[in-house]
C-alpha cells in the first residue's frame, strides 16, 4: 500500500509523518504482532475501533499530537513502513511550553536504531516548529529499552515520581527524563551515553 502522506522531517533511515485514519490496518497489525514486546509497558490499539479513537485524539486533538516513524524507501513494501510511533501529550503553552513524550517501536523495527533516529526528528520538530521549550519522558524504572532511548537522545534524568501513572491496573512509579531546547542545541559532551 502506497502512503501518499509526505514526511514532516526525514533522517537517513526514517521519516516522521502525522497519523491518518488510513494507517489503521497496518498500525493495528503491527501492534498485535508486537504484544509481547510491549507488555507490560505499552498498550497501543489493536482493533480498528480502538485505533480510530486513538488516532482521532491525535489528529483532531487539542494539546496533543502524534507522529508515525516510517522506514524510508519502504513505503511501498507491503506493511513495511511503520517502525513505531511517538506522541507528544499534555502540551502546555504559555510560560511552560512543555510536552510529554510517549512512544513505542514495533517488533520488526526494535533494536535497529530506527526509533532513536525518529525521536531525534520529533524533538527537533517540537522545538523548531511547535516552539516547545521542554520535552519530558516519564518511564517506569524497569523499562530499560525506553530509558536507553531517552538517555541516548540526550534526555537528562531529573527525578523519581512514585505512583505517577495508572497503567495496567495499578499506580506505577516513574523516572522523569527531560530535554530542553537549549540542551538540544548545546549537548553536554560529558553526558552519559
Amino acid at each position: 500500500m502506497h502512503h501518499s502522506t509526505a514526511h514532516l522531517a526525514e533522517g537517513p533511515r526514517v521519516g516522521i509523518r502525522p497519523y491518518t485514519y488510513a494507517n489503521g490496518p497496518e498500525f493495528t497489525a503491527r501492534a498485535r504482532e508486537s504484544r509481547e514486546l510491549h507488555r507490560p509497558w505499552l498498550f497501543p490499539p489493536t482493533t480498528d475501533e480502538a485505533y480510530a479513537a486513538y488516532a482521532g485524539g491525535l489528529i483532531e486533538g487539542r494539546g496533543r499530537t502524534g507522529f508515525l516513524v516510517c522506514e524510508r524507501g519502504r513505503e511501498d513494501a507491503p506493511g513495511g513502513a511503520i517502525a513505531g510511533f511517538i506522541n507528544i501529550n499534555n502540551i502546555v503553552a504559555g510560560a511552560f511550553r512543555c510536552g510529554a513524550l510517549g512512544y513505542g517501536a514495533f517488533v520488526h523495527a526494535a533494536g535497529r536504531g530506527l526509533m532513536s533516529e525518529g525521536l531525534g526528528l520529533v524533538t527537533r520538530y517540537a522545538f523548531e516548529v511547535l516552539d516547545l521549550h521542554r520535552l519530558e519522558i516519564n518511564v517506569q524504572p524497569g523499562n530499560t529499552a525506553s530509558i536507553a532511548l531517552a538517555r541516548g537522545r540526550g534526555f537528562r534524568l531529573e527525578g523519581f515520581s512514585p505512583d505517577f501513572l495508572h497503567i495496567d491496573g495499578a499506580w506505577r512509579d516513574h523516572q522523569r527524563w527531560a530535554l530542553t531546547a537549549e540542551m538540544a542545541r548545546h549537548p553536554d559532551p560529558f553526558a552519559q551515553s
